[in-house]
């Protein structure tokens, strides 16, 4: 069977799938890659379903020596990826031979590579997946040095013969997010929201996968009484008794109790994956159903 042995963990390497939705109800959140597409795209370059299990890899500062030759895809973050010192191009399918070394350099753009591989990575199924839910700790445990990972069997359909798809790093600049009004927005003063939608927001280094938590100013509540818990999903802004607001990430609890004055759109969710600490963001009222 095909083997990654994981030569250098890096500070956070996790197994992700794209998650177990429908289960909230058990109190079980959904979890999953954070950058679903990326996810995806990877699985395709490499002829997977597009939900197989790959890798989610923060930052980087990663070795895995191939002990079987295997097929690969990195999508996600940018920095510099190389099998055995010769660089490995993203967003195309690469080649990696027995006993070569895959190194993953310091992300330059975004924070999340995503490494996908045929076949996908073997692992045991919790509650439908093979995600890892660092809130719940549910799933395979974050990768150590010395760990040996197992690809599942190859697909029948071959790798696509697609030189590269051609998309952009992520942004460094201020990234914009669509949001629509929360269930607890009338909690909140107008001036309040207005903040919510003029300012320009900094990303946290308290961030994680569970939540993304902004600086900048408070947001001022107009309701003071306490709000039972209530049922929660990723993109929900929470905003905090002392008025800072957090996106709930794809870790986050299923039930909170601070009120949600916005919501991101599912199309804006994937963009949280990539956001370095520090890096703006700017909120704008979504159209249409998107």
């Amino acid at each position: 069977m095909t083997r990654l042995v994981i030569a250098q963990p890096g500070p956070l390497t996790l197994v992700q799938d794209l998650g177990r939705p429908g289960l909230a109800r058990l109190g079980v959140g959904a979890s999953g890659a954070m950058d679903r597409a990326a996810l995806a795209l990877a699985n395709r370059l490499v002829g997977n379903e597009p939900d197989a299990a790959g890798l989610e890899i923060l930052f980087g500062a990663v070795e895995l020596r191939a002990e079987k030759a295997m097929w690969i895809a990195v999508t996600g973050a940018w920095g510099s990826v190389t099998i055995d010192g010769h660089a490995v191009p993203q967003n195309t399918a690469a080649h990696l031979d027995a006993g070569e070394t895959l190194e993953f350099g310091t992300a330059v753009h975004g924070i999340r590579y995503y490494l996908a591989v045929r076949g996908g990575i073997e692992a045991p199924l919790v509650l439908g997946s093979r995600s890892r839910d660092t809130l719940a700790r549910l799933g395979p445990a974050p990768l150590a040095e010395g760990d040996i990972l197992l690809m599942g069997i190859e697909p029948h359909r071959p790798v696509p013969p697609v030189d590269a798809v051609p998309l952009d790093a992520p942004p460094d600049t201020v990234v914009m997010l669509e949001v629509r009004p929360g269930p607890r927005r009338d909690w909140f003063a107008s001036a309040a929201w207005e903040q919510l939608l003029d300012h320009e927001w900094r990303v946290s280094p308290r961030s994680d996968r569970s939540g993304i938590r902004l600086e900048g100013p408070a947001l001022e509540r107009t309701e003071r009484r306490e709000l039972p818990s209530e049922g929660m999903l990723s993109g929900a802004i929470q905003v905090s008794p002392d008025g800072v607001p957090t996106i709930l990430a794809v870790d986050h609890p299923v039930t909170g109790g601070y009120p949600v004055i916005a919501v991101v759109t599912n199309d804006s969710l994937d963009a949280l994956a990539q956001l370095r600490p520090g890096q703006g963001i700017q909120f704008r009222l979504a159209t249409g159903r998107s």
